[in-house]
């Protein structure tokens, strides 16, 4: 399931991009803040106390390492991997760069999966909003149907390989710890950035906060 999960979220992003308008329709907007309060709450309540018990030395170093590798990546993508997409191409032109961003995201996320099945159901989670307004994205900068499939299968591909990278590599299994906090970074910044971006002006909303509530309590006691 490591590897066939993160693959069907792809797919059922790209589904409801064919539906739905990610940008400005409220269910979606409720998955996205349900997708950071989960994915947050497994980063704090599992990856997070694991690697500080594992290599406590310079282990803070790495986290915060990833988290400015993921405001790097980010100056790329735009923003999709929470949510938004700003980013401005030429009609039909292949986004090498954007691939090349996501895609190094999405492998590092792969990392900690075969070892942490909650962090599985949060990556799902959180890849099948980040796959809709992505696959919008595509659609609207007029590239063939067929660069559209290559773009989406590889950047689906990613973390299910970095799960295989960890799985059958000893000397990445050496470096799990620091690997896992790098990831616990960009976690972090991708989480919570989400929380705090996905209402207008910041504004109290209720349904908001009881999906946050309900992303807490699943990572909690599943």
């Amino acid at each position: 399931m490591i590897y066939i999960l993160p693959l069907l979220s792809v797919l059922a992003g790209y589904v409801i991009s064919l539906f739905l308008k990610p940008g400005s329709s409220a269910g979606f907007k409720l998955l996205l803040s349900f997708s950071g309060a989960y994915l947050l709450s497994v980063t704090v309540f599992e990856l997070l106390p694991e690697v500080y018990q594992s290599s406590s030395a310079n282990i803070g170093i790495f986290i915060m390492l990833g988290l400015l590798l993921q405001i790097v990546l980010e100056f790329v993508s735009k923003g999709v991997e929470h949510g938004h997409m700003h980013h401005q191409e030429e009609a039909g032109k292949f986004p090498f760069l954007l691939l090349t961003s996501l895609s190094l995201h999405a492998l590092l996320e792969g990392f900690p999966i075969h070892d942490h099945g909650h962090l599985l159901h949060g990556v799902v989670i959180h890849k099948i909003p980040v796959a809709a307004i992505l696959s919008v994205f595509l659609m609207r900068s007029k590239m063939s149907k067929l660069a559209i499939f290559l773009f989406l299968t590889f950047f689906a591909l990613m973390t299910p390989l970095g799960s295989w990278l960890q799985e059958n590599f000893e000397f990445l299994q050496q470096y799990s710890a620091p690997i896992n906090a790098v990831v616990i970074g960009i976690f972090l910044h991708v989480s919570t950035t989400i929380l705090f971006e996905s209402a207008k002006n910041h504004s109290f909303n209720i349904s908001k906060l009881a999906v946050i509530i309900l992303g807490i309590l699943l990572a909690y006691f599943i």
